[in-house]
């Protein structure tokens, strides 16, 4: 049973849509703050730009972190099903976030240095928190 907790721990960061990508891109862009508002007029704790926010919802209920969160999950399966065409594999968390920051960048293969830095920041955040999950998992007992 705790090889299988084990196996899952390390199986859901490398999904798409795992919760610490999810948490990752919250902290790196707004500090968890739901009503941020960018200088472009991006919303929520994610800064998404209203236009794309409204290709998915008609809400505008742009401080519910639920509502925020599945608006994400919608945009980011559209662009990671255009990634998986283009180059057959699931992206890596560096890729994950230029997807969110500059999709056309990383679907060109084509990253300017200053998103890459933020690539690298978003990656060593989901890298700490999957550490720090393996971690807790690791010092608790299973009896």
């Amino acid at each position: 049973m705790k090889k299988l907790f084990l196996a899952f721990i390390l199986w859901v960061p490398l999904t798409g849509f795992s919760s610490d990508r999810l948490a990752a891109l919250s902290m790196l862009e707004t500090g968890n703050n739901d009503r941020a508002i960018g200088r472009a007029g991006e919303v929520s704790r994610y800064q998404i730009l209203r236009r794309e926010w409204r290709s998915v919802t008609n809400s505008v209920a742009y401080t519910d972190s639920e509502t925020a969160r599945q608006v994400v999950l919608k945009l980011m399966d559209k662009r990671i099903r255009s990634f998986q065409a283009l180059y057959g594999r699931e992206p890596s968390d560096f890729e994950y976030y230029g997807l969110w920051n500059a999709p056309s960048q990383v679907l060109r293969g084509r990253v300017s240095p200053v998103v890459a830095e933020r690539c690298r920041r978003f990656a060593n955040l989901c890298q700490r928190e999957r550490e720090q999950q393996l971690a807790q998992a690791g010092s608790r007992k299973v009896y």
